[in-house]
């Protein structure tokens, strides 16, 4: 209890002897009256009282006066008003339950109360003391009273607690405290309060709580019964010496939060344990589950947990009693009702549970063991049956390792999977535990196992899709090095062919050189075709009439010796597609059917619709269900083994003989239709023949679709004038660019890379009408060195050039429409056609 701040003015007097106030008030009256009596004495003698009488009593008044001020000045008295209020302070103080005394920094006492006059009287006789001098014969509070003088002194708070010895045993606490007390402003003032407090009797009743709570604890980690407390992220706050001994730790050398309680709990009781009830609820249950041994081995035991959730829903520190079940302690009754419980659940799981004896024979099971292991028909008893006698013979020994650690009672046993044979095979995984021995019971283990069969196929599928993403990927990469290389040889072909007449001998080789580039261009397209970063141009497309269209140059192609028969459905939806690119995977598609039928046969072009309702009947890997339109090409050639399905869209796989085959045709129909958002499915049978179904998105049309825009009128003067900044990090894509503007009368300044681009733009303060820049370059891509020149010079004209796919350069542009592209690998007229172009703002025609 803190006493309350006093002014300076309110002080009780200091502890000295004097006079009460009322003799003292008597006293001056008196003394006042006789000098007033001598001064009419003086008044009324006049002449008869000698001048030197007069001389010496206004001396000694003198020295009266001069006295009275010394006095006053060293506290000796003072004079007081407001007695009334100074004596309630003084009550309030003196009642306090403990010692107050208030002094100066210095330690000079101002007041003490009745309790502190108290404590003093040992040391002091019944003067009051400071709080230093009071425990200076104290040996065992001299640093305690250091740091309380200190702090007096600096003007803080401070509370320490000082135990004195009384003899052997007995001993005397004491709550010391200083503080200082405000000024007349609120500021920290110049006089410290401090107050001692006798704190011997709840020490004491301290000492004897830790007491009782020391035996308390040390009868529940010896009590008969386990015990744990986990907090909300399962770390083991407390555990038992009970349970400690039962699971082989050294509770000596245990610290809360070390050990986890999936260290303890067997399989996913951790998470059920953690589990619990809506927010703010206590939740008490009984579970039965295995505990794991320090050495690994199982402890099959009985809790009874406690978990609480906050209100907030978090979980709180959860208590668990552990049963030692191995013992024997559950009741008849307590058995049958466990009993009861466990047949409310156990034919209900979707998960297979056996138990099975040491040698892998069936004891008992519950009912989804039958269906998942196909033993439905009731052709073989169930009971008695060895488990691996219903699966693929490649799994025999797994599971055979399994049960022997089973039998070894080992806690981590690798799970099982394997195969049932049958007309449909199904895929497993087969989980194996251990069973205590005791009494008559032959088990030895429980196996569980579940249906792993469909995610078995969406694992190979999903391994399938990530293998033509990776290949794709890599053909992507090699098509884009591939287009800078022949973006140089087409070049300079065209460079050389300036020069050379027809008539010229070497006009034929040059020619020859840039036709085989060419040649090489097509495959690159059909690369990035497959890698889906070819440049599409979509529109809507009304199947049938394209394929009708398509159809006489089929006939041509497929030869005479097969028949090609069209079937289109009723009123077909529209897709919306590139028409180029559609044809392309059709013929495809047709010449492939042809070629797997060298003795002639058939090709049956369907299209039809296909409704959400249906598409969810269909087993295709990977299809998400909407409405599309089907088209199906479908021959009777030779048909497809399996093996050969899974590869035949792999870039560079052919089935064809050396030389009559790149491998990328179908690899291109596949890039083609997954960029078109659609699917692709071959179903085939060896003998009896293919078919391909491609299933392409519905297009819902609008009101007003978007219209081509006129082409205007073409351009055939490519000369100009213009400063031309040309970007290019490959040297020789760089040599044939500059070369071809440089002839057609464009001034060019060359740049290496984005960085040397800025620098040349700095130099040349940006007097530059157009940039040609490659997209992808090191450090600083196209992008990026466009972002930099929008901020610096944003009417600048811009063309990138690159071997990907226009709509993957666009995707990471923020202002894109404010770009021009043209694709690698370009001839000498394209890239002067579209210089043109950009800075005439109307096309100009390429001869190429």
């Amino acid at each position: 209890m803190a006493v309350a701040p006093m002014d300076e003015d309110s002080y009780p007097e200091p502890m000295v002897a004097r006079p009460s106030s009322n003799a003292a008030l008597w006293r001056v009256i008196i003394l006042s009256l006789a000098f007033v009596a001598v001064a009419v004495a003086f008044s009324l003698m006049g002449d008869a009282i000698s001048p030197e009488m007069i001389v010496l009593f206004l001396g000694v008044l003198s020295v009266i006066g001069v006295f009275s001020l010394f006095a006053l000045a060293a506290g000796l008295f003072r004079f007081v008003g407001g007695s009334e209020k100074r004596t309630l302070a003084r009550a309030i103080v003196d009642s306090l339950p403990y010692g107050a005394v208030v002094t100066d920094r210095d330690g000079k006492i101002f007041y003490a109360n009745a309790q502190y006059s108290d404590l003093s009287k040992s040391v002091s006789k019944g003067v009051p003391v400071g709080v230093p001098r009071l425990f200076a014969s104290q040996p065992e509070a001299s640093e305690a009273v250091y740091r309380l003088s200190r702090a007096a002194r600096d003007g803080r708070a401070i509370v320490e607690d000082v135990r004195i010895a009384r003899g052997k045993s007995a001993a005397q606490w004491f709550r010391i405290g200083a503080r200082s007390l405000p000024d007349y402003d609120g500021a920290p003032g110049k006089s410290v309060i401090w107050t001692v407090e006798d704190i011997t009797r709840d020490r004491e009743s301290q000492e004897n709580f830790y007491v009782e709570l020391q035996k308390a604890i040390d009868y529940l980690d010896h009590a008969p019964a386990g015990f744990f407390s986990a907090n909300a992220r399962g770390r083991i706050q407390y555990i038992n010496s009970t349970l400690a001994d039962w699971l082989g730790y050294d509770l000596a050398a245990f610290e809360a939060g070390d050990l986890d309680l999936g260290e303890i709990v067997q399989g996913d009781g951790a998470g059920l344990l953690m589990g619990g009830g809506q927010d703010g609820a206590v939740r008490t249950e009984v579970i039965d589950l295995d505990l794991v041994r320090h050495d690994g081995t199982n402890l099959p035991v009985r809790l009874l947990h406690r978990a609480a959730r906050l209100a907030e829903g978090e979980l709180g520190e959860t208590r668990t009693l552990v049963l030692d079940r191995s013992r024997g302690i559950e009741g008849e009754e307590a058995l049958r009702a466990a009993e009861v419980r466990f047949s409310r659940f156990f034919n209900h799981t979707p998960i297979a549970i056996a138990a099975l004896d040491g040698a892998g024979k069936v004891v008992r099971t519950n009912a989804p063991f039958t269906r998942i292991f196909g033993l439905t028909s009731g052709e073989r008893g169930i009971e008695g049956l060895n488990v691996a006698s219903l699966i693929d013979p490649e799994s025999r020994e797994k599971l055979a390792m399994a049960l022997a650690d089973a039998k070894g009672h080992r806690s981590e046993i690798a799970p099982v999977d394997a195969t049932i044979p049958g007309e449909k095979p199904r895929s497993v995984r087969m989980f194996i535990s251990g069973v205590e021995q005791g009494g008559e019971s032959d088990e030895a283990a429980i196996l569980y196992a579940l249906d792993m069969t469909e995610q078995r196929q969406l694992e190979e599928q999903f391994a399938q899709g990530m293998k033509m993403q990776a290949v794709g990927q890599l053909a992507g990469g090699v098509a884009h090095d591939f287009n800078n290389v022949l973006t140089a040889i087409i070049g300079f072909s065209d460079l050389l062919l300036l020069k050379h007449k027809p008539s010229d001998p070497s006009f034929g080789d040059i020619m020859s050189i840039k036709q085989s580039a060419n040649r090489a261009a097509g495959l690159v397209r059909q690369l990035l075709a497959f890698s889906r970063r070819q440049t599409l141009r979509p529109q809507v497309l009304e199947v049938p009439q394209h394929i009708d269209d398509l159809t006489v140059l089929l006939k041509r192609l497929i030869g005479e010796h097969v028949t090609l028969d069209v079937e289109h459905g009723r009123d077909v939806w529209p897709i919306r597609a590139d028409l180029v690119q559609l044809e392309q995977v059709i013929i495809n598609l047709a010449v492939n059917a042809r070629d797997a039928m060298p003795d002639g046969g058939q090709i049956t072009l369907r299209t039809r619709n296909v409704e959400q309702a249906e598409a969810e009947t269909f087993t295709y890997p990977g299809l998400v269900p909407a409405d599309f339109v089907s088209i199906e090409v479908s021959d009777t050639g030779t048909g497809m083994t399996q093996e050969v399905m899974e590869k035949i869209f792999e870039p560079f796989f052919s089935t064809k003989e050396l030389g009559k085959g790149t491998g990328l045709g179908l690899s291109m129909v596949y890039g083609i239709i997954k960029q078109t958002g659609g699917y692709i499915y071959p179903e085939s049978e060896v003998g009896k023949g293919t078919t391909f179904r491609l299933l392409l998105p519905r297009h819902i049309q609008q009101e007003k679709e978007e219209v081509v825009k006129a082409v205007a009128a073409p351009v055939r003067d490519l000369t100009g004038n213009e400063r031309i900044l040309l970007v290019e990090d490959e040297e020789s894509v760089r040599m044939f660019s500059a070369r071809a503007l440089s002839t057609t009368g464009y001034e060019v300044f060359e740049a290496g890379s984005g960085e040397e681009a800025l620098e040349v733009l700095e130099e040349i303060e940006g007097k530059v009408d157009l940039i040609i820049s490659d997209v992808v370059m090191p450090e600083m891509d196209g992008p990026t060195l466009l972002t930099h020149v929008r901020r610096l010079y944003p009417g600048l004209k811009v063309i990138f050039v690159s071997g990907y796919a226009e709509e993957s350069v666009r995707q990471g542009l923020e202002d894109d429409r404010s770009v021009e592209f043209l694709p690698k690998p370009y001839t000498l007229d394209q890239i002067n056609s579209k210089v043109k172009e950009v800075l005439s703002g109307s096309p100009a025609a390429s001869e190429d």
